[in-house]
């Protein structure tokens, strides 16, 4: 009679522990590693100093310092100064407003308008999905680089220039994905119920397909964001980028490229403010909660 009461009891404890490893499971999927929260705090330092730093500076970033060309770290200058004898460590703060602002404010746009294209063809369909994709199709064979060489050349290099340069270069991009993904909600049965019971389009686009593609959308913005970054620091560097006496961390790089030679953190300091703001942002995305649960399941 023994034996039948354990083989009861463990029957019993099976859906218990079932559900435990299940909970378990979840607040993994929930919790971000410790590379995703280290890449978290990087990235909000760099907002924070994009928001709030430049404000917090005592003095003009336009004026000539009165500290030595290229002066060593020390007490006074923790990143020594730059070409002109200014505070290095100031001049990366302010330069982060530009840096991380514009390539933001122009990852947005470009995201913005490529989910909404991609909705708008998804839902539609037929010749409206044919004339968006096609379209945008043209521009990405154009080369990135070289459309933003044009543009800047012809219009100048001004922020809303820039911004409105890197927007429609990466549209295409983000409509891309944007549509691979909508494409494949649209064919869903409670797409199909949704149509059948007489909702129109903007229904579709915002209630039954945007909801379930805004987890890998924002995974897309973040690649962008950082695609935008490099494209921005690389015109900044050619010189046709932000220009003085505002300099981004591109700028900075180039303004200073004279003490590479010596190691002069003038020249190492925003080239690492680039490469940490980079390396944070792709640290968020590959640790995004759920995201490493998913890929296994996948495999």
């Amino acid at each position: 009679m023994a034996l039948p009461a354990l083989a009861d009891v463990a029957e019993a404890a099976e859906p218990q522990a079932a559900a435990v490893t299940a909970a378990a499971t979840a607040r993994r999927r929930r919790r971000m590693g410790w590379p995703g929260l280290l890449g978290a705090a990087v990235l909000l330092f760099w907002m924070l100093a994009a928001a709030f730093g430049p404000s917090l500076l005592q003095h003009d970033m336009s004026a000539m310092g009165g500290a030595a060309v290229f002066a060593p770290a020390s007490a006074e200058h923790w990143l020594g100064t730059d070409y002109l004898g200014r505070d290095m460590l100031a001049r990366v703060i302010d330069g982060a407003r530009y840096t991380v602002g514009v390539a933001l404010l122009a990852t947005l746009l470009a995201s913005g308008i490529g989910t909404t294209l991609a909705l708008l063809a998804a839902a539609s369909g037929r010749w409206i999905d044919a004339v968006l994709s096609r379209t945008l199709d043209t521009l990405t064979a154009i080369p990135s680089k070289m459309f933003a060489l044009i543009i800047v050349a012809g219009f100048g290099s001004s922020i809303p220039v820039l911004v409105a340069t890197a927007a429609v270069i990466y549209v295409p991009g983000a409509y891309r994905i944007a549509r691979s993904l909508a494409v494949n909600i649209n064919a869903m049965d409670y797409v199909t119920v949704a149509r059948s019971r007489g909702e129109g389009t903007a229904y579709i686009m915002l209630r039954e397909i945007l909801p379930n593609i805004v987890g890998p959308m924002l995974a897309d913005l973040g690649l962008r964001f950082v695609y935008i970054v490099l494209l921005l620091a690389g015109l900044s560097f050619l010189g046709l980028g932000v220009q003085p006496p505002a300099a981004d961390w591109g700028s900075l790089v180039r303004e200073n490229i004279g003490a590479l030679a010596d190691g002069h953190a003038a020249v190492l300091a925003p080239a690492f403010a680039i490469a940490s703001l980079t390396i944070a942002v792709n640290l968020v995305i590959d640790n995004l909660p759920g995201r490493m649960a998913r890929e296994r399941g996948a495999r």
